[in-house]
């Protein structure tokens, strides 16, 4: 019988261990992570999941980043805007910080790496279908693009997912609670295929853990949906200083002067409580006592105030990338794809050896 992450306690209480060990021993780790290409990055992206990529990146943690273009055509036809969705990324990615010149972290686009879609053939074998059916993220994708036909390559998107970690071998990969289901297939795919393949010897795919992030879920300006841009309802992290202080002030409140954190009961001034603290590090309670009565022109006036501020550096260092942005973008991606397929073909030749389908080439 194979053994799970358990859960979702057994999920925390692992992550939280790895938290306190990456400062002392960041060598042991290897981060997988990434984004697909749908569009710029928004203040969303930058709370929940940029701020930890350049803290681990600080830490010393090797990091490799996915660009996941193939990604987006499973769910929808975005081929034309591809080119310029990849250079927003590149440009986000640079701007908050993260740093493909120290050679510690690596950013590349899926489509560049012909050995790690090599890997998937091996891994469907090592999938059933009935854990397809059951995985809840992909049900969820498919719901959220709104779907009637489902690609198979949607339907594969989990195992998909194992080889982007696998091909690294990522043992890290930073999730939130609504993708631990995603990360279990990618563990169980490495178990099966140490437990076929390896027998016996040293697993050769280690079972990557999950690096759970304590950012709470940050919802649009419309307070009832996660922040998306498909939504309309986003502070992309490009937006102006301007443009940045218009959104804001359409954002919804409600009535009551008085301000307080109630993300149940009021969840738009709540919302915007929250985005106040991660800005300024309070807890969102001391920020609602200490606009107390202000009204909700104040709550949007002190929330443009802290989130410019806290954007002013990420604007300027994007303002400066922009004035040679292709070259710029051209080389963190050759920086990335070239170590990317070195791992990869690497990883790929030893997978053949271990499956008996070396025959003397290597």
């Amino acid at each position: 019988m194979e053994n799970t992450v358990g859960t979702f306690e057994e999920a925390v209480r692992r992550s939280e261990a790895i938290w306190r060990d990456l400062p002392v021993n960041p060598q042991k780790y290897r981060v997988l992570t990434g984004d697909r290409p749908t569009g710029a990055l928004h203040i969303g992206h930058y709370f929940g999941s940029l701020q930890n990529r350049v803290k681990l990146q600080g830490l010393g943690v090797e990091c490799f980043i996915v660009i996941a273009d193939y990604q987006v055509l499973t769910d929808r036809d975005t081929a034309p805007r591809i080119p310029e969705n990849v250079r927003d990324l590149v440009l986000d990615y640079l701007s908050v910080g993260l740093d493909p010149e120290g050679h510690r972290t690596y950013i590349f686009a899926h489509s560049h790496v012909p050995a790690l879609n090599q890997m998937l053939l091996p891994f469907l074998t090592l999938v059933g279908m009935g854990e397809l059916d059951r995985n809840p993220t992909v049900k969820e994708e498919i719901e959220a693009a709104g779907l009637t036909t489902v690609n198979a390559a949607m339907y594969t998107y989990p195992v998909h997912q194992a080889a982007d970690i696998l091909f690294c071998k990522g043992n890290l990969v930073p999730v939130g609670k609504d993708q631990l289901p995603h990360l279990e297939l990618s563990r169980k795919i490495a178990r099966r295929f140490n437990q076929r393949y390896a027998r016996g010897k040293e697993p050769l795919l280690p079972e990557p853990m999950a690096l759970l992030s304590e950012a709470p879920k940050i919802l649009g300006l419309d307070g009832s949906q996660k922040m998306s841009k498909s939504r309309n309802n986003a502070i992309l992290l490009k937006a102006t200083a301007d443009e940045t202080a218009a959104l804001i002030r359409s954002a919804k409140t409600d009535a009551d002067r008085r301000i307080t954190y109630e993300p149940e009961r009021r969840p738009e001034v709540s919302n915007l409580v929250l985005l106040i603290s991660l800005c300024t590090g309070e807890k969102p309670e001391a920020v609602a006592e200490r606009l107390g009565d202000a009204g909700g022109f104040a709550l949007k006036q002190e929330l443009t105030r802290v989130l410019n501020d806290t954007l002013a550096p990420v604007r300027a260092r994007r303002a400066e990338l922009e004035r040679d942005a292709d070259e710029v973008v051209r080389r963190v991606l050759r920086h990335g794809i070239e170590e990317a397929n070195r791992r990869a073909n690497a990883t790929l030749a030893e997978m053949r050896v271990a499956m008996n389908m070396d025959y003397g080439l290597s």
